[in-house]
């Protein structure tokens, strides 16, 4: 045997196994990779039909459109379709901005740069107050007039020429590269978000249900383990919001049902505060009376503590609409029992809710539910406000250095300050981290816009070969971007690409036009994160803590008359504070929140029973006594209160609200019993 035969018999059956091995693992790796790669090519398709379309109608800067198209684009539908209307609505509020603003300031360079720094502070303050899409639009509205005045700036500021047809022909770019993207995504991808956040929404309700229904069923450890669930569904609930967002962005029924979604949230909230009110008297109460507790768990439905990924969400709210009203009219013994009767009639009614939403995820045809307009939720000024002062510093200063150094790019310079310090204000303590990587974005776009710009387009003659080196950066880059890992750093790569490749109807490739643009938008996201650096927005801890002082100062306002508050209104606000929890927020922050949320609740319903018997002056000395920081003392007032309930006849009229009243007591006492170092705390005073 030769040594060629000789080692094909010893070595192929290694190398087959090896490279079945190596097939094997790219056959397992390949479903991974296929939608990046899927997004990858509508990320191209997208930016080559808008070009296309621009090109074909002559417009002045295709720059634009291409740009638009490439920020519209998301690796899931319902986000793409979602920023698109609200990129629309953004667009035609900051065109319309800027023509008011030259027109206020036809001769003022100093009005006029003001002007736009003012304007893009103010933007990027309701930017930060709104939230998801609708804070891009606000976003988008102040940097898009900073788009439109980089085209009729002077050399050192001051408006000039024909502000209008500039608005206009930016508009018609930036709308021309929604559209185009819009039908690119629509055509290619059906969509899935729906059904994710159906899931999503479906496992976090049944943990709730099922977690409720235990309490009544176990005691010791299990309940402390219980109490951590509980903490950490508060942190779930609190992170849907962008979910349902991109959900909204699918369908267009579920656009029109948006209070309904948000009133889902809410139950989830208002199930949470109710159960842990339960669990919270479970643990702590001293006289547990096991008859009160089975009569309360008997009227909890069965289908709730184990729920099948099949059942039907109109049923099962239906089935808790029905248990609340039993317990609601429940015939109750004692305190406890009561205090257990109607915060498990609360939990249910917030479960109702939450099943209400689910059934309308599932069925977005279903009939929609009646329900008031969204209301605006402000939980903390200061993030926007501090967010507010660094945007109108940062557009002050680069407008200072462009007047300073008279720099003919400096109006670019300008439009990439605002765009990177507006667009990044809304995320917070994420901005900073975000601002560097969309410095070192514009680093790697501006390395790739140079290959292609100046090494392969000018030996293309044909749109085709334009389109397939447009081919060649933006479908890896959209791959990568669609990735976990360093994601973000991709998706801006890919989206100042094309403003950095500038391609024109007429190609020049002049490189010092390009080195000198990339540079001008180099120095204006610079200017940005110095500006993160020099004026960071608030940390999470000093948010949490705000959130928890505000809460509290509120909370004393309430019951001590200062500020009159109704039910619906104390409870909406707090649950918009517990939705605004920063996610490294502790889970016993959450908690204080909640039980925060529940004295509020029983103290209004307390006050009213009292001041109906006689023992208003009683209450509100009591109240006094919470207000002033003293739990200790408001426990005993309260416990004072209740005894003064209890020796009123029963006879008399009235027994069943006196005993609501007795369970509200019982409530608040549990309360500032567990969370007495934050109800005690001087930070709200």
């Amino acid at each position: 045997m030769s040594n060629t035969d000789r080692w094909a018999t010893a070595r192929s059956p290694r190398f087959v196994d090896r490279a079945s091995e190596a097939f094997a693992r790219l056959l397992a790796a390949a479903p991974a990779a296929g939608p990046p790669l899927l997004f990858g090519l509508r990320l191209w398709a997208a930016v080559c039909l808008t070009l296309y379309v621009v090109f074909w109608l002559e417009l002045d800067s295709p720059f634009w459109a291409g740009t638009t198209a490439a920020i519209v684009c998301q690796p899931s539908l319902g986000a793409s379709l979602r920023k698109a209307s609200f990129r629309v609505i953004g667009t035609l509020i900051g065109a319309v901005a800027i023509v008011l603003l030259t027109v206020s300031f036809p001769q003022s360079r100093v009005g006029f740069l003001l002007g736009l720094a003012i304007w893009g502070a103010l933007c990027g303050l309701v930017a930060s107050i709104l939230k998801n899409f609708a804070s891009y639009a606000a976003a988008l509205a102040g940097y898009t007039a900073a788009l439109v005045a980089i085209d009729q700036l002077g050399a050192t500021g001051g408006a000039h020429g024909d502000v209008l047809l500039l608005a206009i022909n930016r508009g018609t770019e930036i709308c021309i590269g929604i559209v185009c993207a819009g039908v690119v995504l629509a055509g290619t991808d059906f969509g899935h978000a729906r059904r994710r956040v159906a899931a999503t929404f479906g496992r976090i309700t049944a943990a709730v249900s099922s977690g409720f229904c235990r309490t009544f069923a176990v005691r010791g450890p299990e309940l402390l383990r219980l109490r951590l669930e509980r903490r950490e569904l508060i942190r779930n609930v609190a992170t849907l919001g962008p979910a349902i967002d991109e959900a909204i962005g699918e369908s267009t029924e579920l656009r029109y049902r948006t209070r309904a979604l948000q009133a889902a949230v809410d139950g989830l909230f208002s199930a949470l505060a109710g159960w842990r009110t339960v669990a919270n008297h479970l643990e702590h109460a001293s006289d547990q009376n096991q008859h009160d507790i089975d009569e309360v768990a008997a009227r909890l439905p069965g289908e709730l503590r184990a729920i099948s990924p099949a059942a039907n969400p109109i049923a099962l709210c239906q089935i808790c609409r029905t248990a609340a009203r039993e317990l609601f009219v429940m015939r109750c013994t004692s305190p406890s029992e009561q205090l257990m009767a109607d915060h498990s009639a609360k939990a249910m009614t917030g479960l109702a809710a939450a099943f209400d939403g689910l059934a309308l995820l599932t069925n977005p045809r279903g009939p929609a539910p009646r329900s008031r307009a969204a209301r605006l939720r402000v939980p903390d000024w200061l993030p926007s406000v501090v967010n507010a002062v660094r945007i109108l510093l940062t557009l002050v200063a680069i407008e200072l250095f462009w007047v300073w150094t008279a720099w003919p790019n400096g109006a670019l310079a300008i439009a990439f300050a605002a765009i990177t310090i507006i667009l990044l204000a809304p995320i917070q303590d994420e901005a900073a981290a975000a601002a560097q990587t969309f410095l070192y974005g514009c680093a790697l776009a501006v390395v790739l816009a140079a290959i292609i710009g100046f090494a392969v387009l000018p030996k293309m003659d044909t749109f085709v070969g334009f389109a397939l080196a447009l081919g060649a950066v933006l479908v890896p880059i959209g791959a990568l971007s669609a990735q976990p890992w360093n994601g973000q750093l991709f998706t801006i790569t890919a989206i100042n690409f094309i403003p950095m490749l500038a391609p024109e109807n007429l190609e020049t490739y002049d490189t010092s036009r390009f080195y000198n643009s990339s540079v001008a938008i180099f120095v204006g996201v610079l200017f940005a994160v110095v500006a993160f650096r020099l004026i960071p927005p608030p940390s999470p801890a000093l948010r949490t803590r705000r959130l928890l002082a505000l809460t509290l100062r509120d909370l004393r306002r309430l019951i001590t008359h200062q500020k009159l508050v109704g039910r619906s209104e104390w409870q909406n606000r707090i649950f918009g504070r517990l939705a605004a929890m920063p996610p490294q927020a502790e889970l016993v922050q959450g908690a204080q929140l909640a039980a925060a949320l529940s004295v509020g609740s029983e103290a209004i319903i307390l006050r009213r029973i009292a001041d109906c018997v006689g023992l208003g002056a009683q209450t509100r000395e009591a109240f006094a006594a919470l207000a002033g920081g003293d739990s200790q003392l408001a426990i005993a007032r309260l416990t004072s209160v209740d005894r003064a309930l209890a020796a009123i006849p029963g006879r008399q009229p009235g027994a069943r609200a006196r005993l609501r009243a007795r369970g509200s007591i019982l409530a608040i006492t549990d309360a500032l019993a567990q969370y007495a170092d934050y109800f005690d705390g001087e930070q709200a005073r």
